[in-house]
């Protein structure tokens, strides 16, 4: 096999509102958790029983940032695309940890929101200054004299 593939869908609810912050080089990034679930009939009991995963995402794209920012808050049911990417820091102790993150950022990422009251998307499938400029997709007041 000659190549690789990195990529992470996901179809879930926030479990809290996206947090924006400002990278030291003063670009912005907003993180936020989605929960996902999966339900079945345990055989032996006949009871219902599920089981929720947890997804810690981290988008670096400014036109996606303010979208969030906007649109989503806890509770939002939204479908991503990117790619998961690990990595390593230091607790207060000194401790070497990892984490690993969904991240959407550049090329081939995608968000959208799936709740009727947000029933808009933005696809990143394109340069960070479309994703800026493709934000009119939210506009709940169209304005033009098209009749039909």
């Amino acid at each position: 096999m000659s190549g690789s593939l990195n990529k992470v869908m996901l179809i879930g609810r926030l479990g809290q509102d996206p947090e924006v912050r400002n990278t030291q080089d003063g670009r912005s990034l907003c993180t936020f958790s989605i929960a996902t679930s999966e339900s079945w009939n345990d055989k032996n009991t006949g009871e219902k029983r599920e089981k929720t995963e947890w997804h810690r995402v981290v988008v670096f794209n400014e036109g996606l940032v303010n979208i969030i920012q906007q649109y989503v808050k806890k509770g939002s049911n939204v479908f991503i695309e990117g790619q998961l990417q690990t990595r390593k820091w230091e607790d207060k102790d000194g401790i070497e940890k990892y984490t690993t993150e969904v991240v959407l950022q550049g090329f081939n990422s995608t968000f959208k929101m799936l709740d009727n009251r947000n029933s808009g998307s933005v696809d990143n499938n394109f340069s960070q200054d479309n994703a800026i400029s493709d934000s009119s997709n939210f506009d709940s007041e169209i304005d033009d004299d098209i009749p039909f």
